[in-house]
């Protein structure tokens, strides 16, 4: 939680210069508990697991917070049970008229299309433009993130001549962003895709500020911080099993991939790989959560308003 002293105390600048979460006394008085409404747009194949890896995260933290998923109404998944879909999830078209305090649209195994191509493109455009006027902060994962920051921003993917497929070191660009408050200078983040954003397209954008990145695999995150939205090109939110499990599959399939950088011990295929991303994963969310609660209104139909 932010430290809270008075708003005219010397040490204040000190402290938001240092990067150290500060909330003013004017933000503390309006405080009030009620949940944090977080919609998650779930365009991954496997649904399920990629409810549970974003819960998990969002789940850590002391507040509370109520999660609903949603999906595209332009798409029937394929991997994921009728039944459950029924159950759990709601098409956009049903929470379009709703607030969120903060909303997260994850990747899809899509990325080698140009956007224009993606069957549920107009829908997603559509979504896109609704979180300006109805999330408070978005988090846009993977290929969604390189969508959004298209189709916000301009800012174009590229496709790689071999896949990113591993575990790389990532710097960190930007110690006093609150969204990185905790973390070490250097970190390891999963990373699969066949497509890359750059620096210098990134560059071009000014409302967005480069937090990670890889000498290996380029950018990994950036902030938009009008309007406090998050762009995470790479997994960090993957279980410790993903990558084998991809790695696997496409073994299987005989493409014959090369194991995943920096991934299996000693790149020893049958040994138990390590997880040495989960503490970063769990900062990161929880970073993010932090923010929102901090910087949300409290009546909810007040999202957006600026």
């Amino acid at each position: 939680m932010p430290i809270r002293i008075p708003d005219t105390l010397p040490a204040r600048d000190v402290l938001v210069r240092e990067g150290v979460s500060v909330m003013s006394e004017t933000d503390a008085i309006r405080q009030d508990i009620r949940p944090l409404q977080i919609g998650l747009l779930n365009l991954m194949p496997n649904k399920i697991r990629t409810e549970a890896q974003i819960a998990r995260l969002i789940g850590a933290s002391p507040l509370q917070v109520e999660l609903t998923l949603v999906m595209v109404g332009g798409h029937t998944p394929k991997n994921t049970p009728e039944e459950h879909l029924i159950s759990f999830y709601q098409n956009w078209e049903e929470v379009r008229d709703r607030k969120f305090d903060g909303f997260i649209i994850t990747g899809a195994p899509i990325e080698t299309l140009d956007f224009e191509e993606v069957g549920y493109w107009s829908e997603l455009v559509q979504i896109l433009d609704w979180t300006r006027t109805n999330v408070h902060s978005s988090f846009f994962i993977c290929w969604g993130a390189m969508a959004a920051a298209w189709h916000l921003h301009g800012v174009p993917k590229h496709t790689l001549p071999e896949k990113a497929f591993g575990v790389y070191r990532h710097h960190n660009l930007d110690p006093t962003s609150p969204f990185l408050s905790g973390f070490s200078d250097d970190f390891q983040i999963p990373v699969s895709r066949w497509t890359e954003v750059r620096s210098e397209d990134i560059a071009k954008a000014p409302a967005l500020r480069l937090l990670m990145e890889s000498d290996v695999t380029g950018p990994c995150l950036l902030s938009e911080p009008a309007q406090r939205n998050l762009y995470c090109f790479n997994h960090i939110e993957y279980d410790s099993t993903s990558l084998k499990e991809e790695y696997e599959r496409d073994v299987a399939a005989g493409k014959a991939p090369a194991p995943p950088h920096g991934y299996f011990p000693n790149n020893d295929t049958s040994a138990q790989p390590l997880n040495r991303w989960r503490s970063h994963a769990h900062l990161l969310f929880g970073n993010w959560i932090n923010q929102v609660y901090q910087t949300t209104p409290f009546d909810a139909a007040r999202i957006g308003e600026g």
